[in-house]
């Protein structure tokens, strides 16, 4: 089979890998090379680096709606393209240049979580599950039919980072499975139910200020999920404190006043139950556990040294 692959993020190198298993890969298409980085050097996308080692021809269009991208897709005569976290909403001449049209790899179990952040809202509403959706592309945002799932729970100590990595191998697999039988005619794609719909937003830096109103489960999901970026933080003396690690406690007290601060941690209490505190990072400091975080600085028991509305604009 002749594919066009389109992906940009590291999340999508799994999803290109599958695709040199499965047919010719034409061309790979990918976001423009951007500067990164303190030096603003410009660098490859992770997808462009493998096309590029593989010898693969790379488009890199700036702009796709209202150019002629559409006839140079339909010249390359793939039977489909594959789109993985490309970046880009694309417009209906693209999504019907290749013979069979576009499908999309997409981390979440649809309908639930449509949109940029499906797997950090997952962890951070609690979840129990995800997945990965193999569907047919139309010009919605994550509206398309579903072809084929997969599912897998979500633990207890999963970070953004290491669900993403899972799902970013789970998403390989089901194309590998998949994409071949629903190009032969075997796999239909099924309408996504009307019900259950739930949006996944694009994460922000004020995500990750911690509000000691909520509930504490609430907010040790919020870290797992914001974690590596933008991370959980709040503020201490004015200066910016970043939480890398904490459990939920049975404390119980105003929100945001320190219940505790010993060589377990530092608890606070919140809207509902504490927050422990394990590890922590003052702004410009290495990150420290919390036994040589207070060896360091006094926490007074009983204080509220937190200011929740001045992290939210750091």
């Amino acid at each position: 089979m002749r594919i066009v692959f389109m992906g940009t993020p590291v999340f999508a190198v799994k999803s290109l890998e599958a695709c040199l298993g499965l047919g010719e890969v034409v061309a790979v298409v990918t976001q423009p090379d951007k500067p990164r980085g303190r030096g603003q050097e410009v660098s490859f996308s992770p997808v462009k680096a493998l096309a590029v080692a593989k010898g693969l021809p790379v488009l890199q269009p700036v702009k796709i709606r209202g150019t002629p991208f559409a006839e140079e897709l339909k010249a390359l005569k793939a039977d489909v393209a594959v789109v993985t976290a490309y970046g880009k909403i694309l417009p209906r001449d693209v999504l019907e240049a290749p013979a069979q049209g576009c499908v999309n790899v997409h981390a979440s179990l649809l309908p639930r979580f449509r949109g940029a952040a499906p797997i950090q809202w997952a962890i951070a509403l609690g979840d129990e599950k995800t997945g990965v959706c193999l569907m047919k592309m139309d010009e919605g945002m994550d509206t398309g039919p579903v072809i084929d799932r997969a599912e897998l729970p979500i633990l207890p100590t999963d970070t953004s980072a290491t669900l993403h990595d899972k799902l970013a191998v789970l998403g390989g697999e089901v194309l590998t499975r998949a994409l071949p039988r629903y190009l032969r005619g075997e796999l239909q794609p099924e309408p996504q139910p009307a019900e259950g719909v739930v949006l996944a937003p694009m994460i922000t830096k004020e995500d990750g200020a911690l509000d000691f109103s909520r509930r504490a489960v609430d907010l040790e999901r919020r870290l797992r999920a914001f974690t590596p970026w933008p991370g959980a933080f709040t503020t201490l003396g004015g200066v910016l404190l970043k939480v890398h690690a904490a459990t939920v406690a049975a404390g119980k007290g105003e929100p945001g006043t320190v219940l505790a601060a010993g060589p377990q941690g530092l608890e606070v209490a919140c809207g509902e139950g504490s927050l422990l505190l394990t590890q922590l990072q003052l702004e410009g400091k290495r990150a420290m556990s919390a036994r040589d975080f207070l060896a360091g600085r006094a926490i007074a028991v009983g204080t509220k040294p937190f200011l929740p509305s001045a992290a939210k604009s750091a």
